[in-house]
């Protein structure tokens, strides 16, 4: 059994009272439709000697019951999968967001959105599927128990066809499977090139190359176009297999009957419940479209379960001691970056620089446990951040990007408590006072430039970090004159706090107590910036920085 269907199991498992009201309908339904040929046939031999009695009731009763049970089933299918697909998608979100970087390093924006949305809709549909395929065997394990009691040599005739439905019956759902993963993987394909391009969109505008882009996103179709043939033919094909199987059986059924009726050994009413149960008994040929959405769900249920393969960042339960913020790494690489023994004192003003790709953005991730290292050990005042809880280590560290992504409905929320003073440190005071409801403006009806929002990003981690700051390209897009007036605040942090600044101005790493200068993902040299600024090599690194 593969990790997907572990899933569905699960999911059948944990489904509330859905798929117990699903199994109850379906159950019900079609013990009412193994009752409906019987009690017709006893009707019909009851009109035959002119005393009919309570079986026409019966009738009526059977139909009813059949028909109250399907109204209740088609609204719990839809509860059922709803249910099971936003279950599914909140535990797999937050298993994306326990995972950090591991997720996104694997696995493409697009990708991840697919799988949390279209896979997990298609896996969402695994209780009604799986139920209402199983409610099948009822009316034929039932239609072969009625055939017995009628006549056993019927019962044969009837289990030799459904043996030839369920080969093909299983065969089709092994190639759906296999047809529909490929066919989910090429939408997450397409998915993640539109997101990359989307992120791109001014770029693709102002270069002019948006039919190239185009092109490129939709380059998966065909493929698509060639899945989505397969899994035509192979319905298809199924359908054709088990359509020619009913009717056979059927004929088969009603020529023993017949023989049978003729020698007398059967009532007309007994011959007309026989072929009824014929029917009901060849009822799984009818189950194509549970077996395909079934197979849809295993595959999405296979994609799902890659992501949630990913191990997720495990916390430990200690808290940190007084002390001024000392960031350690002993020993650390990591993913190409070697920074070896490394100190920031408590307190201190650190700047890393270095050219593109030298790893700048994974030391400041180290530093702050966005990320593990893969060899070695970081600590904050002595205690390794892998034994830290997940609170005591967000409340300790507050990081800010170049792209900050704004979390809350107000302006106010986005920063956190207390907003103002943090506001006023990262120079976003001014232009959130000129808002309609200042720190109570929904973010929504708070359009900002890229600069602005960088700013409310400054002010979220100067209001959540309390040892340790981590500014990872945060004032890139600020103008001069305020990322002088940022860096002046963060140089003469009242709090003492240590920082941690990925620097591409020489102004800022100036402002620094120490430089960290990383060259090919090796820590070249620590040191003052003054001291460093004598090394050609150094200076051109700035040079490039604004070129």
């Amino acid at each position: 059994m593969g990790t997907g269907d572990r899933l569905l199991i699960g999911m059948i498992r944990r489904g509330g009272p859905w798929p117990a009201v699903l199994a109850v309908t379906a159950v019900a339904g079609a013990a009412a439709e193994l009752a409906v040929p019987y009690v017709i046939g006893r009707a019909v031999d009851a009109l035959v000697s002119g005393r009919p009695g309570l079986w026409l009731a019966g009738c009526a009763g059977a139909i009813t019951v059949v028909l109250l049970c399907e109204s209740i089933g088609v609204w719990a299918r839809g509860a059922s999968s709803a249910h099971a697909a936003a279950t599914l998608r909140r535990g797999l979100l937050r298993h994306v967001l326990g995972a950090g970087h591991a997720a996104t390093r694997r696995f493409p924006e697009g990708e991840l959105v697919t799988r949390a949305g279209l896979n997990a809709e298609e896996a969402g549909r695994a209780p009604e599927t799986v139920t209402s395929a199983l409610a099948l065997l009822v009316p034929t394990v039932g239609a072969l128990v009625a055939l017995t009691l009628i006549a056993p040599v019927l019962t044969l005739t009837l289990g030799a066809g459904i043996v030839a439905i369920l080969l093909v019956l299983r065969a089709f759902l092994r190639a759906t499977t296999s047809i529909a993963g490929g066919y989910q993987e090429v939408q997450g394909e397409i998915a993640a090139r539109l997101v990359s391009a989307m992120d791109g969109a001014r770029t693709i505008a102002a270069a002019g190359t948006a039919a190239q882009e185009v092109r490129r996103v939709l380059a998966p179709l065909p493929r698509l176009r060639a899945h989505g043939m397969e899994l035509w033919r192979a319905n298809a094909a199924a359908a054709v297999q088990s359509g020619l199987v009913v009717p056979l059986l059927e004929v088969a059924v009603l020529a023993v009957g017949g023989f049978m009726l003729a020698s007398g050994r059967l009532t007309a009413g007994e011959l007309y419940a026989a072929a009824r149960y014929a029917v009901l008994g060849a009822a799984l040929s009818t189950s194509l479209g549970h077996i395909g959405g079934l197979a849809r769900a295993r595959a999405a249920a296979s994609r799902v379960s890659e992501v949630l393969s990913l191990p997720p960042t495990r916390h430990g339960t200690r808290t940190l001691p007084p002390g001024p913020g000392t960031v350690e790494f002993r020993d650390v690489s990591a993913n190409g970056l070697t920074a070896g023994d490394l100190t920031l004192p408590g307190g201190s003003v650190t700047a890393v620089v270095g050219r593109s790709g030298s790893g700048k953005s994974l030391l400041a991730a180290l530093a702050g446990r966005l990320t593990d290292p893969g060899r070695g050990t970081v600590l904050l005042d002595g205690v390794p951040l892998a034994e830290l809880s997940r609170q005591e280590l967000r409340r300790a560290v507050g990081y800010a990007f170049e792209r900050p992504v704004l979390v809350g409905e107000t302006i106010g929320e986005a920063i956190g408590r207390h907003p103002a003073e943090p506001a006023a440190a990262a120079c976003a005071d001014t232009f959130i006072a000129r808002l309609p409801n200042g720190y109570g403006t929904p973010l929504r009806d708070a359009p900002m430039s890229g600069g602005e929002r960088q700013r409310i990003g400054l002010a979220r981690a100067f209001a959540q970090g309390e040892r340790l700051l981590v500014l990872d390209d945060a004032t890139s897009s600020l103008d001069t004159v305020t990322e002088r007036q940022v860096a002046r605040a963060l140089t003469t942090d009242p709090r003492g706090r240590t920082r941690l600044i990925a620097a591409h101005r020489p102004a800022t790493a100036a402002r620094a107590d120490q430089v960290v200068w990383l060259d090919g993902g090796k820590v070249r040299a620590v040191g003052p910036h003054h001291v460093l600024w004598q090394d050609p090599a150094y200076r051109a690194v700035f040079q490039e920085a604004t070129t």
